[in-house]
C-alpha cells in the first residue's frame, strides 16, 4: 500500500530531473500558481464529496497526488514530513 505513495514521490522527482513535454505532472512541477489551485480544488472536492458521500475514494486519491506534487514542487521532502510526524509521538 504504502509503495504507490513511495511511487508517486519517486515519479515527482524523477520528472523533476528528467521532464517529459506535456507531461500534467511536469506542469504541477513547474507552475506553482497551477500546483496551488489545484490542490485547493482537490480538497474542496474531497470536502464536498463526503459531505454528498459520492466518489470519496476517487477524490481523495486526487488529493494525494496533488498532495504530492505540491510538496515536491516546493522543495518540501516527505522525508522531512515523516520526521516531524515522528516527533510528534507521545
Amino acid at each position: 500500500m504504502l509503495d504507490t505513495l513511495e511511487s508517486l514521490f519517486k515519479l515527482a522527482r524523477e520528472r523533476k530531473k528528467n521532464p517529459i513535454e506535456g507531461s500534467y505532472t511536469n506542469q504541477l512541477l513547474t507552475d506553482r500558481s497551477l500546483c496551488k489551485e489545484k490542490i485547493l480544488e482537490e480538497i474542496e472536492e474531497l470536502i464536498e464529496a463526503v459531505d454528498k458521500n459520492t466518489n470519496k475514494i476517487h477524490e481523495a486519491a486526487d488529493v494525494f497526488y496533488h498532495l504530492i506534487m505540491y510538496l515536491e514542487a516546493n522543495e518540501i521532502k516527505i522525508e522531512d514530513v515523516i520526521f516531524e510526524l515522528e516527533s510528534r509521538k507521545k
